[in-house]
């Protein structure tokens, strides 16, 4: 049962995203803010760094086909992204210690990274023309302060059902 715990959180996550998307815009001041809930990236960035890159890189490219065929008309993008941004988890997680505080620095990091590569991407192909400085004030810094909410209320409980997985791994390999 352990064993699909991961998934399920994973498929729970990314039918939250559509539900949380609709709190935005956020109208404060007269000014329009956008969140932008990426709670299944920060999730898979932990399976990165407390399970397996691979592991994080497969759910990642079954998620990310999964929101490009229901969410954006470009096949490919999230799924390219998803499993690169899981890679760049893991290979920047070998060089540091793997607490719970490096992880959520470097989940908040490299989520407002993705953000930029979204926005960098949708600039080029025309989809967007939101001039950068519009972009990082009414759309990185809100959907970066809800997503790191977000991550402390629930990151230490990634961590927990992440490690718990990998002890029942390790305590039955022939299982795994």
């Amino acid at each position: 049962m352990m064993r699909y715990l991961i998934l399920g959180i994973g498929l729970v996550l990314f039918f939250m995203e559509p539900v949380f998307g609709l709190f935005s815009p956020l109208k404060l001041g007269g000014e329009y803010y956008y969140i932008v809930p990426r709670f299944l990236i920060m999730f898979l960035i932990f399976v990165s760094v407390y399970f397996d890159t691979k592991h994080a890189m497969y759910y990642g490219l079954f998620f990310g086909l999964l929101y490009d065929v229901f969410f954006i008309d470009i096949i490919g993008l999230y799924s390219f992204l998803y499993p690169a941004i899981c890679v760049v988890a893991g290979y920047t997680v070998k060089t540091v210690q793997r607490n719970l505080f490096v992880a959520t620095l470097l989940t908040l990091v490299l989520t407002a990274l993705f953000e930029f590569v979204l926005y960098q991407f949708f600039t080029l192909i025309s989809l967007t023309d939101v001039p950068a400085g519009t972009f990082l004030a009414t759309r990185l810094w809100p959907t970066m302060i809800a997503n790191s909410l977000f991550l402390f209320v629930l990151g230490w409980a990634f961590k927990s059902v992440i490690v718990g997985r990998l002890i029942e791994r390790e305590k039955n390999p022939s299982v795994y």
